[in-house]
């Protein structure tokens, strides 16, 4: 990539980054006489702004990118910027922030009234270490897809049909994908069609109706066939589009690799990569059916 986009992107981010954080420090502030910190020598804005360019940056290593990327190229830009190990230190203290950022930007996305709803396995060691893994054994379970199991945790998606990414959940590896509590928190604000795969057939079809979301999806082999609409048809042809946002978040983010240390800086990365990606200029997106004006 560029380094003249590299900069822009990197601006633009920091920039949406830091609105937020002002804006959530003026409606949360600290308690008085609370435990106090060292500062550090970056903002939470700063911080924050690396953890979710180092997915645009093009290295596959966070320390790689770290020291040459940002001690180096990026010096200018941050000359108080700490020494690798205390940034490390300092990733926690993102976390909650970023997790609510992706919510807010969920929330920006277009209600267009048609959606994509799918998840994706983020496996944290490679099957034949799962009795030997340390790092998550009180958090990652043992779940199966459609490639085979793994031991690791889920990311629930929802987008719309611009590719936008409306809501996301993330679990243990054995939530099942139709789990009431997943679509609970995945179906909370958005109301219109829900295109999914069999994995979300559920007992709850009527429930999620009743509040405004049609959940479509194609039925198994014991079912009994029913008409469909031609509309609903094509879109359910068209559900591939959440597998290239998931291709995304895989391949140009780096969402999931096996290298993690601590479970809490494992999932500030996942959630840096969501992040990454809505601000991502090339989304995948299929052509919104309601602009037919057609019954």
């Amino acid at each position: 990539m560029d380094t003249k986009v590299n900069e822009q992107k990197l601006l633009e981010i920091f920039i949406w980054t830091d609105d937020f954080v002002k804006s959530y420090d003026r409606l949360f502030l600290p308690a008085p006489g609370g435990q106090r910190r060292r500062r550090p020598g970056l903002t939470t804005s700063e911080m924050m702004t690396l953890l979710i360019f180092y997915h645009y940056s093009g290295y596959k290593c966070f320390e790689y990118y770290y020291q040459r990327c940002v001690l180096k190229d990026l010096c200018d830009h941050f000359p108080q910027a700490p020494s690798y190990n205390r940034f490390v230190q300092l990733i926690p203290r993102c976390m909650n922030l970023m997790y609510l950022m992706g919510q807010i930007r969920g929330r920006l996305a277009q209600a267009t009234g048609f959606y994509f709803v799918d998840s994706k396995k983020l496996p944290v060691c490679d099957n034949r270490r799962i009795h030997s893994h340390k790092v998550f054994k009180d958090v990652a379970k043992r779940g199966k897809t459609s490639t085979g199991w793994f031991f690791g945790l889920k990311i629930h998606l929802i987008i719309n049909n611009i590719g936008e990414i409306v809501n996301f959940v993330i679990t243990a590896g054995n939530v099942m994908d139709n789990a009431k509590g997943v679509l609970d928190q995945l179906f909370r604000f958005i109301q219109g069609k829900c295109f999914g795969d069999k994995g979300y057939i559920s007992k709850y079809f009527e429930h999620y109706y009743r509040q405004g979301i049609h959940l479509v999806t194609r039925i198994r082999k014991n079912m009994k066939n029913r008409p469909m609409d031609w509309c609903d048809k094509m879109m359910l042809f068209k559900r591939g589009v959440i597998e290239s946002v998931n291709d995304i978040l895989m391949t140009v983010f780096d969402i999931d690799h096996t290298r993690h240390r601590s479970p809490i800086n494992a999932v500030t990365h996942m959630l840096g990569a969501v992040l990454a990606y809505s601000f991502y200029d090339s989304k995948p997106s299929v052509f919104n059916p309601a602009f037919l004006n057609m019954p």
